[in-house]
């Protein structure tokens, strides 16, 4: 019964997870469609600035109160993870902005089988006929409910590929440096949000007024604007926190193929909630198709040999021995 009961619990704890990732998203892109669809704040990168800025206090008090211990990232990994971090941050703005919408949608589903050759080439990884599969029926139907006008152009297909696999590499990466530091949520944001807080303030009015060609301090800044900023920051802490807990619990390909979900919440709650001119039966025939091919993912990922990955031995040093995993994975459960 211990078994069967510690997988139930972990069932549950992956459930959660996903959910807390799932509706954090659908609600920041919401409050972000609004703050700049309605009130014109076309500030991108400066607002993902202020993003990790609340994500850094956030860890900066829970540290502060004694829920996260002190932790050890070596200076390389983080300016390497951060690198990539604000490419994917900012190869993504640029790419909306040079490409069609089409385009830019099959740049992002390109993301997983990006994510998939980067575990095959550093992990080893092997995957079944049937988790292949699954994955293709997941890209077919996005696809089909995404994609409509697709234009290409030699700029946009350049930023469309740095925002491809710095994307890729950045969420591989946060697996990767949990795993090998014993690093939970909480202590790889401590390391990480301050440094793309700052390094995203400081150059994202100019990235921003490079996209938009207006200035992040002449923007008129009303009370019901400033209420939407302050909104999507607060929403932001779960969702950095959310897209952490779910890559070191599952990896950066299942959150990729579960993650089209969201695209799929967000369709559905813009014809709601903007109008339903969009809504037709091939859309509605692509969401089924991506909801069955994310169940049939589940599913194929889960058996023995849907998805091996090479042993990977945990390093033995100060951060295990001050119980540092266990006490961020419980912190972890918790939230």
């Amino acid at each position: 019964m211990a078994p069967a009961s510690k997988a139930d619990r972990k069932a549950a704890l992956d459930v959660a997870s996903w959910m807390f990732n799932v509706v954090t998203s659908v609600g920041i892109i919401m409050v972000n469609k609004a703050l700049m669809a309605t009130h014109g704040y076309g500030f991108a990168t400066t607002l993902t600035g202020l993003h990790f800025t609340a994500t850094t206090i956030m860890t900066v008090v829970l540290r502060c109160l004694g829920y996260v211990q002190p932790s050890h990232l070596p200076v390389p990994d983080l300016i390497k993870f951060v690198v990539f971090a604000n490419l994917s941050i900012v190869g993504m703005n640029v790419s909306l902005m040079w490409n069609s919408v089409g385009f830019y949608q099959i740049a992002k589903l390109c993301m997983i089988p990006v994510s998939c050759f980067l575990e095959v080439l550093f992990d080893k990884v092997r995957y079944s006929r049937d988790t292949k599969l699954s994955i293709l029926v997941v890209l077919i139907g996005v696809a089909v409910c995404t994609i409509t006008d697709v234009s290409v152009n030699a700029r946009g297909l350049i930023a469309a590929t740095i925002a491809v696999w710095s994307t890729a590499l950045q969420q591989y990466y946060v697996h990767f440096l949990q795993r090998k530091y014993s690093l939970g949520s909480f202590n790889l944001l401590g390391h990480t949000a301050p440094v793309q807080a700052a390094s995203l303030l400081l150059l994202g009015p100019f990235v921003d007024y490079w996209l938009t060609r207006q200035r992040v301090d002449t923007f008129n800044y009303n009370i019901i604007a400033v209420f939407f900023i302050i909104l999507s920051c607060i929403i932001a802490i779960g969702t950095n926190l959310s897209q952490f807990i779910c890559i070191g619990r599952f990896t950066a390909v299942s959150f990729q193929v579960l993650g089209h979900m969201k695209t799929i919440l967000v369709l559905v709650l813009g014809f709601f909630l903007f109008g339903r001119e969009g809504l037709n039966l091939h859309v509605v025939l692509g969401m089924l198709l991506a909801v069955a091919g994310m169940i049939w993912y589940g599913n194929a990922s889960s058996k023995p040999g849907g998805k091996e990955r090479r042993s990977f031995s945990m390093p033995s040093g100060k951060s295990q021995k001050d119980g540092l995993l266990t006490e961020s994975g419980q912190l972890d459960e918790k939230v």
